[in-house]
């Protein structure tokens, strides 16, 4: 642990409150020998200063760095010192820029540092020099890893990521269930637009594609195949492959998922006629008859010259008699029947029960669009297409296609919902319309209906991979994110809930082919860095390069399993005792485990249960609220939360000048014994803020902020037993936009803490 560190004070985020020297003063003062080192500077990042840090580490006169200045999140990539423990203060935003005074005005231009702004930045100095007393030297695993991608998915999706996998030095291993390359891009005629001026679809090219796969040297091709077991972790996995009817063991560095999708069980659309009236077909079925130069009614053969397409069916409501709805008995959404003699009811009456059509309804709209085009290319003069559609969604460059789509003479676009279909007595299907741009009901008779095809991820009903993971052999929660595998589409795309498993394509989420490909790329780029990482014993994501990993003293672990079942990322195993077993690739060094051991034997070498509880303990707690205010202690997520703040500061907004921020790595890593330093120092209130959590959660962990919420109300119940009023500990949801919000989330919670009053155990 470091007993050399130097305390380095940057002038100019004092904003003139502050001489430089005092504060120099105050640590050398409070902290002696510990800081051999205590300098200002008029500004910090600057080469000659950063050279003069330097020089103080390879002289050996400091051997830890504590920076008091701006917030860690700006210069970041000046104040490296390889890995010499260093330390960022924010003294800028958090402490002076965001300081309110107790009256509630902020600083006036040329006013002398008030004493709750010296009690705020004394209290972050010192926080910032205990912190980095209790970090240890850090000693990351640097495995021998494995650099083969394997690419589960042979279809247009899978074959480019391959291809970008190949192309940046990697061998590659496609595993395809089906005897040949394409998947289901080879049953297509045509694909929306890829290339300008985007009016026209365009074949595929999955042939050449599919030529380029097999010649390619780097890349071998498994098919009728399937992955049978993957075992071990990010770089070092082991994966056995059934092939041919024999077992191949492959070693595999990390993982593109690309398998696509499957239509959503056909019973959902009983309803409109589906599998009662023949010439009722899905947009599937419709381009296989294209594909296949068949454009005829399935009811008698006849040649195809009017075909209605529809795009939204979740309004569409087919009566039995007013205000009712058809009951349809059906299977489950992905085609799986249930157990013998169980049924489920459907009522079509809202997307609750087939999301994956609501999902899919952008690919919805340009399928009707570019099958309404075959309809005038087979057919240029008696072909005529209908387009009902409730919402038209092109977004993007698709605006040209849809745009070119009106102006063919032979295309019928209108918005309307479809209120009835039967069949016709000469043959042919009536469509009874309502709601139409005319304004009347209106009934159109069509040689073909078409309805939408929804995109069910392959994810939805089976595990794929067959993970020997303690949580299971696929990814958890998936009902969280309706079947689709990609665990966090905002902030992280491709990347699941098992670390080196990246998701592209329709599993991941509906698209378009063009997509796919840009989709391919990511996630071949995203294995390559994992692998990459992997192999210098470093984070891959979100914590990007984070050379830290859980350290066990397992002497002291009763075998909980808190840890292993509440990593939301599977990082985790059990050794043949029972005890915890880490994989360290796995680990996205969230902290989750840290803040679910009870027995508090799990650390990081620069963040563990101790050294936050001795900075609380730093923190200068009043005896009364007449003598220098309450005390409330803020746990900032450092993803949403603490950059939050930052915002919230810069954009001119101020706080309570007695809350005291301590940021974390995620609410999950929150350990209650930390509520329970603060309430025995004193400290009247404590806040929790982080990430939302829920079905609209954006936790860059997952699950971080949910498990804090749950551990919440152990504290509580901990709290009522002690005497203290529960309410004294809250947690708030923010995102990293929520800047306006945040100071009104401290105001309220002050005036909660103002009517309590002081804490009970203050000054005990």
């Amino acid at each position: 642990m470091p007993e050399k560190i130097g305390v380095y004070i940057d002038e100019s985020s004092l904003m003139s409150l502050f001489d430089g020297s005092e504060l120099v003063e105050f640590v050398k003062n409070k902290f002696g020998d510990l800081c051999p080192v205590v300098k200002s500077y008029p500004r910090l990042a600057k080469e000659s200063v950063v050279k003069e840090i330097q020089a103080d580490i390879d002289n050996g006169t400091i051997d830890a760095v504590c920076i008091a200045g701006p917030t860690p999140r700006v210069d970041y990539d000046v104040f490296c010192f390889g890995k010499t423990p260093t330390e960022r203060v924010n003294l800028r935003e958090q402490a002076i820029k965001g300081f309110m005074n107790p009256d509630g005005t902020a600083l006036a231009k040329g006013d002398k540092a008030p004493e709750e702004l010296v009690a705020i930045v004394q209290d972050y100095l010192k926080m910032g020099v205990v912190k980095l007393t209790k970090m240890r030297p850090i000693n990351p695993e640097v495995p021998e890893t494995f650099k083969t991608i394997m690419v589960l998915g042979g279809g247009w999706t899978g074959l480019h990521a391959a291809k970008y996998a190949a192309s940046i030095g990697h061998d590659v291993v496609i595993v395809e269930k089906q005897d040949s390359l394409g998947g289901k891009a080879i049953g297509q005629y045509k694909t929306f637009p890829m290339k300008a001026p985007y009016t026209e679809a365009q074949f595929s090219g999955i042939e050449a594609l599919v030529e380029e796969i097999k010649n390619n040297p780097k890349i071998t091709v498994l098919t009728q195949a399937s992955l049978e077991k993957l075992e071990g972790a990010p770089g070092l996995y082991k994966a056995e492959v059934k092939a041919a009817g024999a077992t191949k063991a492959l070693d595999i560095g990390a993982v593109v998922l690309a398998t696509g999708w499957d239509p959503l069980n056909s019973k959902y659309y009983a309803p409109l006629g589906l599998s009662k009236i023949d010439d009722v077909i899905t947009s599937a079925d419709f381009e296989a008859m294209v594909k296949e130069n068949r454009l005829v009614r399935p009811s008698d053969g006849k040649a195809v010259e009017t075909v209605a397409f529809i795009t939204d069916i979740d309004k569409c409501i087919i009566p039995e008699g007013e205000g009712q709805e058809t009951e349809v008995v059906v299977e489950d959404a992905h085609g799986d029947s249930g157990e013998e003699g169980e049924e489920e009811v459907f009522v079509f009456k809202d997307m609750e029960t087939c999301k994956h059509l609501a999902y899919s309804s952008e690919l919805t709209s340009l399928v009707a669009l570019k099958q309404a085009n075959y309809v005038r290319e087979k057919n240029e003069e008696a072909g005529l297409a209908y387009i009902f559609y409730d919402h038209m969604m092109v977004p993007g460059i698709n605006e040209l296609y849809y745009k070119a789509a009106q102006d063919n003479p032979g295309v019928m676009l209108t918005k309307g919902t479809i209120s009835d279909i039967k069949e016709a007595g000469s043959g042919g299907v009536v469509i009874t319309a309502k709601n139409t741009l005319l304004g009347d009901e209106i009934e159109l008779e069509a040689d073909l209906v078409v309805l939408p095809t929804g995109l069910v991820p392959t994810t939805a009903h089976s595990p794929i991979l067959e993970l020997q993971y303690r949580q299971g052999p696929s990814f958890p929660d998936l009902d969280l994110f309706d079947g689709f595998a990609d665990s966090n589409y905002i902030c992280f795309p491709y990347e699941t809930r098992r670390t080196g498993i990246y998701a592209a394509g329709c599993v991941r989420q509906p698209m378009t082919m063009a997509l796919a490909a840009d989709d391919a790329a990511g996630a071949a780029l995203k294995a390559s860095q994992c692998i990459n990482s992997a192999s210098h014993g470093v984070a891959v994501h979100p914590r990007s390069g984070d050379l830290t990993y859980p350290v066990f003293n397992f002497v002291r672990c009763t075998q909980c399993k808190r840890c292993t079942e509440e990593c939301p990322f599977g990082a985790l195993d059990d050794d043949p005792k029972g005890t915890p077993m880490p994989n360290p690739t796995r680990c996205r060094r969230c902290g989750t485990c840290m803040g679910a051991c009870p027995e508090r034997v799990i650390s990081f070498d620069n963040y563990n249960i101790d050294m936050v509880g001795n900075m609380i303990r730093e923190i200068d707690v009043p005896p009364s609220f007449d003598q220098g205010g309450p005390r409330i202690l803020m746990l900032a997520c450092e993803n949403d939360a603490y950059p939050c703040l930052d915002m919230a500061a810069l954009r001119g907004r101020h706080w309570s000048p007695y809350v005291r921020v301590i940021p974390v790595r995620c609410l999950g890593s929150v350990n209650a014994i930390w509520v329970a330093d603060a309430m025995s120092k004193g400290i009247d209130g404590v806040m929790m803020l982080g990430c939302k959590y829920g079905d609209d959660y954006q936790c860059h962990f997952v699950k971080g902020s949910e498990l804090c919420n749950r551990r919440k109300e152990n504290i509580a119940e901990s709290l009522k037993r002690l005497g203290v009023e529960p309410d004294r500990v809250e947690q708030y949801e923010v995102a990293i936009d929520d800047y306006d919000k945040v100071p009104g989330l401290i105001d309220e919670f002050m005036n909660m803490i103002f009517e309590k009053g002081p804490n009970p155990f203050k000054g005990y």
